[in-house]
């Protein structure tokens, strides 16, 4: 069954997209996409079951010979199609998005989807740009060169915080490549994964190369990752679930690609500009709702300007309007689910116990009540120990703590077990130098938390995983090295075989 939602280009024929056709699943099993702003479902769907994941891992590795096969330049030209195709429908696209994620329209239109266009023309030039060693005589005899090569089929498992973007991420450095690509989009946002696979098809994209199966991770995805004739897998997620996906890949010797939690500090020096370093938390802290792993999630504010940062933080909190999340002026839509939203809030609510909730803490009432929305929250007086600086929230939820010298901030920032990003507010180009380098974090800002730009990458050290999204690091994650050489005398007899021949 499927409800009348007002975006045209909703998925039809089901949440399978399995060799260029929608199709229903097999799972046995019915799933409802829910507008988290009403708690409304707006989509139904059958759930993919192993056949079907079989279905598209088969239907990728018959379509991988004549993918692999072009050239670059035309696997250029399709990508090319691809991002006009997702211009074109780019206010479908981020209606689509808002309503199955609950993010508002500005956020989806003014970032989800033109970041994923970006992304495509990106992708579309990196495809013929493969980099390598200059093919030369690195040993006197021979001529060596090297050939990156596609992997094969890659089995990727995407979040529901970003889902186009995350699509998107997972899709096109591994088909720039040369590969093929089965996706399983979170169970609560397939939407804008599938209207993604749909305007590819339409680019040109030939049946095969990329697939979506829509259902459980315990289900679906776990097929996925175990599958023998999936070559990579590559998962944004949890921790917890990227340890169970290693788990699971180690069984066929995968390659992995890992964008795991995040808990990013966001370090204020004393000699900062107050007034950004405290607009940019707000910002960092709240975007998408602060479901996103690189939120500005610990701020630690040396103590000249900790009492002024606490009061103009909670300040600008109070001022975010939280709404209807279709509505232009809405700044704050609510979380992904009322189950999350529980989950948020019982954090806050231990938090009481051992520190200051300074603003928010509570879901609003009225209207709002009916949608899975919380306050902007801001706690200060935490323990570092404490669960709401070491834990992941994945909300609204913004912790402060004070420290003195430069060592003792730069400490604290790294005391967690995750490493994807971090910031530094300082106007001492020494400062800002010295933080980015001990600051354990695969992306450091400076002066600034949150931009990302298609050239460059995005990935985690530590608990936050390995391998890079974006850039032309994350093509050359999607290929693999293969080191060719020529011998150049036409000798039978080569000098190292004395090794074996010996004086013969």
């Amino acid at each position: 069954m499927e409800h009348v939602t007002g975006v045209v280009g909703m998925p039809s024929g089901g949440a399978q997209f399995i060799g260029g056709e929608p199709r229903s699943g097999t799972g046995g099993a019915a799933y409802s996409v829910v507008d988290p702003a009403t708690g409304r479902t707006v989509w139904t769907y059958e759930t993919a079951g192993p056949g079907d994941v079989d279905a598209a891992v088969r239907s990728a590795k018959e379509a991988l010979p004549g993918w692999a096969g072009a050239s670059p330049g035309e696997r250029s030209e399709v990508l090319y199609r691809l991002a006009a195709q997702l211009a074109e429908r780019a206010d479908d696209l981020a209606r689509a998005e808002t309503l199955q994620c609950g993010k508002p329209i500005k956020l989806s239109s003014g970032f989800d989807v033109p970041g994923t266009v970006d992304n495509t023309a990106f992708f579309a030039g990196a495809a013929r740009h493969l980099e390598g060693k200059a093919a030369a005589e690195y040993s006197p005899d021979h001529t060596s060169y090297v050939r990156r090569e596609p992997i094969g089929v890659i089995g990727s498992v995407a979040p529901w915080n970003y889902p186009l973007q995350m699509a998107a991420w997972k899709i096109l450095p591994a088909v720039a490549a040369g590969n093929t690509v089965v996706l399983k989009p979170s169970e609560l946002t397939p939407l804008t994964s599938l209207m993604f696979a749909r305007a590819a098809a339409d680019a040109g994209v030939p049946a095969g190369v990329i697939n979506i199966v829509t259902g459980t991770g315990p289900v679906a995805g776990e097929h996925l990752v175990a599958h023998p004739d999936v070559a990579m897998t590559s998962f944004t997620g949890s921790t917890a679930v990227g340890r169970r996906i290693a788990e699971l890949a180690a069984g066929t010797v995968k390659r992995l690609h890992l964008e795991l939690g995040g808990k990013a500090p966001f370090v204020v020096f004393d000699d900062a500009d107050l007034e950004a370093a405290a607009h940019g938390a707000v910002a960092a802290a709240l975007i998408n709702s602060g479901q996103d792993c690189t939120a500005a999630t610990r701020a630690y504010v040396q103590r000249p300007l900790y009492d002024a940062f606490v009061t103009a933080v909670a300040d600008l909190m109070a001022g975010v309007r939280l709404g209807d999340p279709r509505d232009p002026a809405t700044d704050l839509g609510p979380l992904i689910s009322f189950a999350h939203r529980d989950r948020v809030a019982a954090i806050v609510e231990r938090a009481r116990t051992y520190a200051t909730v300074v603003t928010g803490g509570e879901a609003p009432g009225g209207k709002l009540a009916a949608g899975a929305y919380y306050r902007p929250t801001l706690i200060s007086g935490a323990p570092q120990d404490s669960e709401a600086v070491q834990r992941e929230i994945f909300g609204p939820v913004l912790a402060v703590l004070p420290f003195d010298g430069d060592d003792q901030g730069l400490a604290l920032a790294n005391d967690t077990p995750y490493g994807l990003a971090a910031s530094a507010w300082t106007r001492d180009v020494y400062r800002a130098g010295r933080a980015g380098r001990e600051l354990a974090a695969g992306c450091v800002w400076i002066n600034d938390h949150i931009p990302i730009i298609s050239e460059m990458p995005h990935g985690g050290a530590k608990f936050s995983g390995f391998g890079k999204d974006m850039s032309t690091y994350s093509f050359e994650e999607y290929t693999q090295v293969k080191h060719v050489m020529y011998d150049n005398t036409a000798v039978a007899r080569k000098d190292w075989h004395r090794t074996v021949f010996g004086d013969r």
